[in-house]
């Protein structure tokens, strides 16, 4: 397909593969009928336009090419006879030119016969024409085309692909154009056999007034048509184009039919798909099914004014050829036209072949072993519990990744092995082969022998361990919009990946490449949006895509130690230019809803999205699109970060959720060192506008004497005026907002877009960016190495306290250095999460109530909400106090119990670990299934709100048993460990456990 603005992953697969279409045309004998075709009858599906006026224009054509001299008179009469009678043009062509036009290329059809004749040779008898309306109302491409012959091949090479690029790659209900293309059933002379195909591009004309729809109605095809469309076409069009479309508008991929027309080799395939979700794809149709033997008699393209787009070829075997049978033929095309819908413009190739090469040219990039025995060395001398040391391994790890195997030399080892990339199974037994695939152990042994470079045998090796290792993939699947593969992550090395991902997803689309993570088989996670500056940006951020999502989840999975739901995290990364929520939509499409063709996993699983980075206001969208897909039982809970008011969600910020863990932990320390709130000085990062910033400043009674936030910084010694920081907060403004009257004459308020200003100290800001960046506000902005800017010159830190309240803001390194300095530092994934407490308890109540009841108790009337949502609420901020004040007081009690002597750092990941180990020995035994147990913990475990409303017996039958034993185990484990301490002895267990019945 055409180039993503920026950045160009699929140039590689337009070089890939060149497969003889012979060696393709066996077929696994399963799919070689074509029982499935829709039969319909021999007759025309558009009226073909009788222009009345031609007998009057020929002569006139006659007379206009006669004055211009340049064929002989004798022989005018012959040549615009056999133009206009024997060419066999479509009507449509003579309806739609002037006499002038007509004369032009009749003189041309002349000029280009006399050439041939000089060269001796009819074959080189050549049209190429083209007359583009200069209003922009649309165009004329005539040119010789020999049957068969692709886009890139012959005098027309250029013809389908400009018109993609000028008229049909961009099209909006605004600014869209229909297309007919006609081939003449007449040679273009006596003596040459080429025929003239002509294309006409015409500027939609549809109804002023667009239809008004009720919930839940379709459209009317008529009433969003062109109206030259509607004139042409006949009943039995209009029937397969509605029914085509309303399945277009109900899913995100193509819609794909091909029907027999009786009495004939020639078969019809109708294509549906959303305006804007492909590109190129019209010329790229034209290489594929020529690829495959086939050729079309006419072609067109339909755009509508609700934004669907429909494609209808009528297909032909070409003559005189070694043609596998057209059933064949039509079943491959059939399947490899939703890869192009995904993907590219493969020239000349195997699409499927092609398209497995640039899949596993992408998995290489992220999963070829880049580390080695160099750094195994180097990591047994170095000492990772040091904080120098393991900054330094994490420097050479990130060094090695990034130069080992680079995006250029992968493909360029791809390049020079074809053939043994093409005899890779492709997956599953679907592909059409001639020969016995070889097995894994031969395969490599091949490639052993072959490839005697060691870096380019590990590229290559990488493709058999992606196979492998997939355990489901819609590559198969006709209606995918991208590619999904649910992988055994086995494969991952330990050094690099020392905690095993439960599952893992590699989703890959035209453009933009994604993963997603999970770490049990109940999780649920955020989707971040990966965006990109720059090219360079976009490089380095392909590089560390999975490493990242990796990270997040792993942090996730620490964070997520008492709810039911593990650690998971799913990233997306557009290509330069790529339109962010169309890859978002993309994404969700392919691995949370659609069942892949090929599964070998054979376990069902569900999907838990919720909102990150660039992605809050896409939630609403995946909900309803889930349910829209058929997910009537579980889309309540398919993603959380819903809107409140339409959709039942609970928004973090307007409870103030987040804040809700993180005060626990604030309050906590106050509390145990016998501090009086009012009497701490606070520097804050994060402004009133945001989350947090904006609940912690309305919670909070301290003297806040600096915060620093996206429009800038805002510091008074003395302390910033509390009314003005909670006027702001209120409003959700940033800091850049502040009233500066407010401030005393040592304080002062630098903004972003600042530039020499001088402080009241006498320093002078040169770059109110700059000075903002000092601020520490990007992930991971606190390392070994700028740590010394958090401390004086003697070593004392300049926090005596840190609360963090966003992920990965200081590194571990970083926090084990300042906690060696006496800073009291509890880390993210103990302090920030109140969020995942209260979206997985958003997706409890989704999986417990009926949709009715849904709908009835937590979508707001009338813009309130109902007694039930208001008392589910504070059930929810109920249950993250109590859990927040239980991790404090459970880590505080270790340390002090240690005497110092182990971080709180390590206790939160130790205690983290211990709960996630210990709930996963749960669900693996056997005290779920003591009923009196269960029931004891799910009454305690379940909001009582909840427990109220539905029934506890009723919500056992709703509620999933993975979910139910996911539940059951993170309550029972957190509770133990939080009381006895990540030591608790089997003796407390057994204590601890013949208690849980009596809470019945």
């Amino acid at each position: 397909m055409s180039t993503p603005t920026g950045e160009h992953d699929n140039k590689l697969s337009d070089k890939l593969l060149s497969v003889p279409a012979h060696q393709l045309y066996a077929m696994n004998s399963a799919h070689s009928s074509d029982s499935s075709l829709q039969r319909i009858k021999n007759q025309p599906g558009y009226n073909t336009p009788v222009f009345k006026g031609k007998e009057e224009q020929r002569a006139l054509v006659e007379n206009e090419v006669a004055d211009k001299g340049f064929i002989p008179r004798e022989l005018v009469s012959n040549e615009v006879n056999w133009f206009y009678t024997n060419l066999g043009i479509d009507d449509t062509y003579f309806a739609n030119e002037s006499r002038e036009v007509i004369a032009d290329h009749i003189i041309a059809l002349f000029g280009a016969k006399i050439l041939a004749y000089t060269k001796h040779d009819p074959s080189k008898l050549v049209i190429d024409l083209e007359k583009i309306d200069e209003n922009g109302n649309g165009a004329t491409f005539i040119y010789t085309s020999p049957p068969g012959l692709t886009t890139t091949e012959g005098p027309g090479s250029t013809c389908e692909s400009r018109i993609d690029e000028l008229f049909l790659n961009h099209s909006t209900p605004e600014n869209a154009y229909r297309l007919e293309t006609f081939r003449s059933t007449g040679s273009i002379s006596a003596t040459a056999s080429q025929q003239l195909r002509c294309y006409f591009v015409t500027k939609c004309n549809f109804p002023k007034k667009a239809p008004t729809l009720a919930p839940g109605e379709k459209t009317d095809i008529r009433a969003v048509s062109d109206s030259a469309f509607l004139d042409r076409a006949t009943k039995n069009t209009l029937d397969i184009y509605q029914e085509v479309m309303r399945n277009v508008e109900r899913r995100e991929g193509p819609v794909i039919e091909v029907f027999e027309v009786e009495g004939t080799r020639e078969r019809r395939l109708v294509i549906g798909y959303k305006m804007g979700g492909t590109s190129s794809f019209f010329s790229a149709l034209s290489n594929l099914y020529h690829f495959y033997s086939l050729y079309s008699a006419r072609k067109y393209v339909e755009q509508f004014s609700n934004g669907v787009t429909i494609i209808s070829l009528y297909l032909n075997p070409l003559p005189n050829s070694n043609a596998p049978p057209i059933e064949n033929s039509i079943f491959q095309v059939m399947k490899e036209a939703s890869l192009l819908s995904v993907f590219l413009t493969t020239r000349g190739n195997a699409v499927q072949e092609a398209t497995y090469a640039y899949c596993g040219w992408i998995f290489a990039q992220h999963f070829c072993n880049r580390l080695g025995p160099a750094y195994l060395q180097l990591k047994n001398i170095l000492n990772e519990n040091d904080p120098t040391h393991a900054e330094v391994l994490n420097d050479i790890k990130r060094r090695f990744r990034e130069e080992t195997f680079t995006r250029e030399s992968i493909a360029q080892v791809i390049h020079a092995h074809p053939d043994l990339i093409r005899m890779l199974p492709t997956l599953s037994y679907q592909r059409l082969q001639t020969v016995q695939p070889l097995t894994d152990a031969e395969l490599y042994d091949k490639i052993r022998r072959t490839v005697p470079n060691k870096q380019d045998l590990q590229v290559l090796e990488s493709f058999l361990i992606f196979n492998k290792h997939v355990l489901k993939t819609n590559f198969y699947q006709p209606t995918k919009v991208a590619l999904s593969f649910r992988l055994a992550p086995d494969f991952l090395p330990e050094v690099e990946y020392p905690k095993k991902p439960f599952g893992m997803f590699i989703v890959i689309g035209n453009e933009f490449r994604g993963f997603h993570i999970r770490f049990r088989d109940v999780a649920r996670g955020g989707i971040r949006l990966v965006m990109s500056r720059n090219k360079e940006n976009y490089s380095i951020n392909q590089r560390m895509l999975f490493d990242e999502n990796y990270n997040l989840a792993s942090t996730q999975s620490l964070k997520n130690k008492d709810i039911p739901e593990g650690g998971a995290k799913g990233t997306i990364l557009p290509s330069l230019g790529a339109n962010p929520r169309l890859c978002f939509e993309k994404y969700v499409d392919t691995p949370g809803i659609k069942e892949p063709l090929v599964d070998l996993y054979g376990h069902p699983e569900l999907l838990f999205f919720g909102p990150d980075e660039g992605t809050a206001d896409m939630m609403d969208w995946a909900a309803l699109h889930a349910r829209e897909r058929g997910a009537e039982t579980w889309w309540k809970s398919f993603t959380t970060g819903k809107s409140a008011e339409t959709l039942g969600g609970v928004p973090h910020d307007a409870y103030g959720m987040t804040s809700l863990s993180i005060r626990q932990y604030v309050l906590g320390i106050y509390k145990q060192l016998g501090l009086r709130e009012k009497d701490i000085t606070k520097v804050q990062t994060g402004g009133p506008d945001g989350d947090l910033g904006s609940n912690e400043i309305l919670l909070s009674s301290d003297k806040t004497v600096a915060v620093i936030d996206g429009s800038g910084v805002l510091a008074d010694p003395v302390g910033l005026d509390r009314a003005e920081l909670i006027r702001l907060a209120k409003l959700r403004k940033p800091v850049g907002f502040f009233d500066t009257s407010k401030l005393s004459k040592d304080g002062y308020l630098v903004k972003v877009e600042d530039q020499d200003v001088k402080l009241p100290s006498g320093e002078v800001v040169l770059d109110g960016t700059d000075f903002r960046n000092g601020a520490h506000l990007r992930p991971e902005a606190v390392n070994i190495s700028n740590m010394a800017a958090l401390v004086d010159a003697d070593g004392k830190p300049h926090f005596k306290y840190i609360v963090e309240g966003a992920n990965l803001f200081l590194t571990q390194q970083a926090r084990l250095h300042l906690e060696k300095r006496k800073v009291i530092l509890f880390k993210d994934s103990s302090t920030n999460k109140g969020g995942v407490t209260s979206s997985s308890l958003e997706v409890l109540a989704g999986l417990a109530l009926s949709t009715q009841e849904y709908l009835n108790l937590m979508i707001f009337k009338d813009g309130k909400p109902s007694p039930f949502y208001q008392s589910y609420v504070k059930d929810i901020q109920a249950k993250i106090t109590e859990n927040a004040a239980a991790e404090f007081h459970c880590i505080w009690k270790e340390h002090t119990r240690l005497s110092g002597t182990k971080t709180r750092t390590a206790i939160s990941d130790e205690l983290s670990q211990t709960l996630n180990n210990l709930q996963a020995e749960l669900e693996a035994s056997d005290l779920f299934g003591d009923v009196s147990s269960r029931h004891g913990v799910m009454r305690r475990a379940i909001p009582k709100t909840l427990v109220d409303k539905v029934g506890l017996e009723t919500l056992l039958k709703r509620l999933p048993e993975a979910y139910q034993r996911a539940l059951f185990s993170s309550w029972v484990a957190s509770h133990f460990i939080y009381k006895y301490g990540v030591n608790g002895s089997s003796v407390d267990f057994f204590h601890f456990a013949r208690d849980l019945a009596s809470t019945a």
